[in-house]
């Protein structure tokens, strides 16, 4: 496959601003890969595909608002700070991205309030810093206040304090991303105990959703291109349930692309997942065979984005061709905020 097979126009009036209320009647895309037939359902339908016994599985990842603004010392230049991701938790050393970074070089501080500071110690990209907070402990928690909810690049908009809860899901857990797992925004609670009393499982992976997310591909042959590494988790006690579901023929339904990549990332040799923590930058594009996951949960996507191209890998890549455009005759709400998929 080439970059350019995943090309197609998005019109920026798809691309949803705002999520609808309540989250579980957006709309769902229900496309069949055995019978190649596509209903529109909305989300709250999900449940009826899924019986007693099937595995739902989750990323718990938590959006902290990671987008700060403090001042530089000395010329009280404003600064933008981007954390990217934490590399020391005892010393409070993080990756960050500044703005302008121009004006950041190593050895300055900049002071966000009274308690907050961090200092320059290194530099990683252009506009990238490794960067000493003051703050003994917790920095997640100390950012929370004084943060803004890092809004995908294409949401044209300022955040607004709804997104704090809006861009986060209900089962949000632990602390790490700059982007939310997308698909699992349409649960509710509602929704979720109706899942559990059919006798759904539902385990938790963790995938810190970074920017690279939102990077470009940027080469033709998709076999150069290289995914930024994030952080992952899946737990004994998920392993065994999944591997228990799968001996037993029963589904199991992966919410979202970070969750898939976590547990492709933790296969054995004979297709079982095995507990893993670490990083991973693994690739999923077609052609790919999927060890765990039997159906997948997830929104809409932009073209030629490592996104798509996993979701093409899952549903084959004409099945979802015909998908995407139906949903843009029929007016579905794309990316972050948008409208939902699930793949059988």
């Amino acid at each position: 496959m080439k970059l350019s097979d995943f090309k197609f126009n998005l019109p920026k009036t798809v691309i949803a601003k705002y999520p609808v209320s309540p989250r579980d009647k957006s709309k769902l895309m229900v496309v069949n890969r055995a019978t190649q037939e596509i209903s529109v359902k909305a989300f709250s339908n999900v449940a009826d595909y899924m019986k007693e016994g099937d595995v739902l599985v989750v990323n718990e990842t938590r959006v902290f608002q990671a987008r700060l603004y403090g001042k530089k010392e000395k010329t009280n230049a404003k600064i933008e700070v981007f954390l990217l991701r934490e590399l020391n938790a005892e010393d409070c050393i993080w990756d960050v991205i500044v703005d302008p970074a121009r004006k950041v070089r190593i050895g300055n501080k900049i002071y966000f309030n009274d308690k907050l500071w961090c200092e320059v110690i290194d530099n990683t990209t252009s506009r990238g810093r490794t960067v000493r907070f003051n703050q003994p402990g917790n920095v997640y928690r100390a950012v929370e206040k004084i943060g803004l909810t890092p809004l995908p690049p294409y949401i044209k908009r300022d955040p607004e304090p709804g997104d704090r809860e809006n861009y986060q899901t209900v089962y949000a857990k632990v602390d790490g991303a700059v982007a939310a797992p997308t698909a699992g925004l349409h649960f509710t609670p509602k929704l979720i105990q109706k899942i559990e009393k059919k006798g759904v499982i539902i385990v938790p992976v963790v995938l810190h959703i970074g920017l690279g997310t939102f990077r470009p591909v940027e080469v033709e042959d998709l076999t150069k291109h290289k995914m930024d590494s994030e952080f992952f988790e899946v737990t004994k006690e998920t392993a065994e349930i999944i591997n228990k579901a799968k001996s037993l023929n029963h589904n199991v339904f992966v919410v979202g692309t970070s969750s898939a990549r976590a547990l492709e990332t933790s296969v054995t040799a004979d297709g079982y997942v095995k507990p893993s923590r670490g990083w991973t930058d693994k690739f999923i594009y077609p052609p790919y065979s999927f060890k765990i996951g039997t159906r997948l949960i997830t929104n809409f996507h932009m073209p030629e984005s490592t996104l798509i191209m996993l979701v093409s890998a899952f549903g084959d890549t004409e099945l979802i061709t015909k998908a995407y455009k139906k949903a843009l005759k029929e007016n579905f709400r794309f990316l972050s905020y948008g409208d939902s998929m699930l793949i059988l």
